[in-house]
């Protein structure tokens, strides 16, 4: 519809040759967008069909089913389930350091103040990784190389969060962080799932208080 040595002018806008004006989309962008959404969809049904039945309990038809996809589409974006695994673990490792190293910033003694906030922060943490944190500790791959990764993982966490609570106190780093990361982990749990009726902001300063108190143990 072009020629090298004229432009085509229309009332509301000019097109030349390579120039798009009007704001539409290319067909590439426009299927990128797809596949960032069907890829999204696929790691948040897994996160909580994992949560649900396990991961030995759960098939990919059941992952494919969740987000209304074929077998065929879950193909193009993960080899197997052990991928999809692999991607949560991924992910949830990497925001969880960020969120420590908020706590970290804050510096010693840490004030209740700046905890309280940062216990809100880890509980949104868990609210977008909750289910596979729950997921990974009580149903996984069953082999002796996801169980190192995942003992690796936990234990930089660990160590990285007993530092910043109590580093220089008389217990070791880990032991304070499993400590802590359990009171963490527990504390959201109930709160989501309201066994006893709990207040989310209450629970925030609760736990928020605790850590502090141990911080100057």
């Amino acid at each position: 519809m072009q020629c090298s040595d004229c432009q085509l002018t229309v009332p509301s806008y000019t097109v030349s040759p390579m120039t798009v004006t009007s704001g539409s989309r290319p067909a590439e962008a426009l299927d990128a967008g797809r596949g960032v959404r069907t890829r999204t969809a696929i790691l948040d049904a897994s996160r909580q069909l994992f949560l649900e039945r396990g991961y030995g309990g759960t098939p990919i038809n059941a992952i494919t089913e969740s987000c209304g996809i074929s077998r065929a589409g879950f193909y193009t974006y993960f080899k197997d389930k052990r991928e999809v695994f692999n991607v949560l673990g991924e992910t949830a490792y990497h925001d969880v350091l960020e969120v420590l190293s908020v706590l970290e910033g804050l510096g010693a003694p840490l004030a209740l103040d700046d905890l309280r906030d940062w216990v809100g922060d880890y509980f949104a943490y868990l609210d977008r990784h909750g289910a596979f944190v729950l997921a990974s500790a009580h149903s996984a791959p069953d082999d002796e190389e996801f169980r190192r990764s995942r003992n690796r993982m936990l234990t930089r966490a660990a160590w990285k969060l007993g530092q910043a609570v109590g580093g220089a106190g008389a217990h070791s780093p880990e032991v304070i962080g499993v400590a802590v990361m359990g009171l963490l982990d527990r504390s959201w749990y109930a709160v989501q799932t309201q066994t006893v009726a709990v207040d989310r902001e209450e629970m925030i300063a609760v736990v928020a208080e605790m850590i502090h108190a141990t911080a100057h143990l």
